[in-house]
């Protein structure tokens, strides 16, 4: 049975942080550098929202090269992190207004936890969520319920009091799966037609609407 919501799950990239730029120029820059293929925006566009060892799987057999590009990846990520992501407008504004009104929060993400922390200290959103589970926390990434799963375990919370918000087909699917309600951010880079095979409960068009989603206050 589904429960007045209590608590508000966070996905980061594409829904708190807009870094989809620097994902992509992260992406281009790690094949150029091992002399691969280049690939579309668009192509990477499809898995964002999965870990790096996803979105690399096809190199996996070679495991040198396979690290090499998630080392890469991760370098020049962290190296232009700062100068090159924004938050997206009115998303500390809500965020500090949820906490303000008495809900838990968390942030469940496909990044490693080192890059989510940073991306929340960037937003200075670091000491407004209750718990964080990253893509080193799991064994099972999203789309799989795992890593919701496990932020309503640390939380003490009931999965079907809690809304999970997201920018992508991967966080809608996570969220349908661990029985919560699912909440679609339409300023990431995925619009309404991208996302609306997953049915989401609620469609975001400013990160405001969520007030009117959750109550409260």
């Amino acid at each position: 049975m589904t429960r007045p919501i209590s608590t508000v799950l966070f996905d980061l990239d594409g829904t708190l942080l807009d870094s989809i730029r620097l994902i992509f120029d992260s992406y281009h820059h790690s094949l150029a550098t091992h002399g691969l293929p280049a690939r579309s925006d668009d192509e990477w566009l499809a898995g964002i929202g999965t870990p790096l060892r996803v979105q690399f799987g096809d190199w996996a057999h070679d495991p040198i090269l396979f690290e090499a590009l998630i080392g890469t990846y991760r370098d020049f990520n962290i190296s232009n992190h700062d100068a090159r992501v924004t938050g997206y407008p009115g998303v500390f504004e809500t965020v500090t207004e949820i906490k303000r009104r008495g809900f838990r929060t968390g942030l469940v993400t496909s990044k490693q936890k080192a890059g989510a922390e940073r991306g929340l200290r960037f937003l200075k959103l670091d000491g407004l969520m209750d718990v964080v589970i990253a893509a080193d926390d799991v064994v099972n990434p999203k789309p799989h319920p795992e890593p919701l799963l496990m932020a309503s375990k640390r939380l003490g919370t009931d999965p079907t009091a809690t809304v999970y918000v997201g920018d992508s087909v991967h966080d809608m699917r996570s969220g349908r799966a661990a029985g919560m309600t699912t909440a679609a951010a339409l300023w990431g880079p995925f619009s309404r037609e991208d996302l609306s095979p997953t049915r989401p409960d609620y469609w975001l068009e400013r990160p405001a609407d969520l007030l009117r989603v959750i109550g409260g206050g």
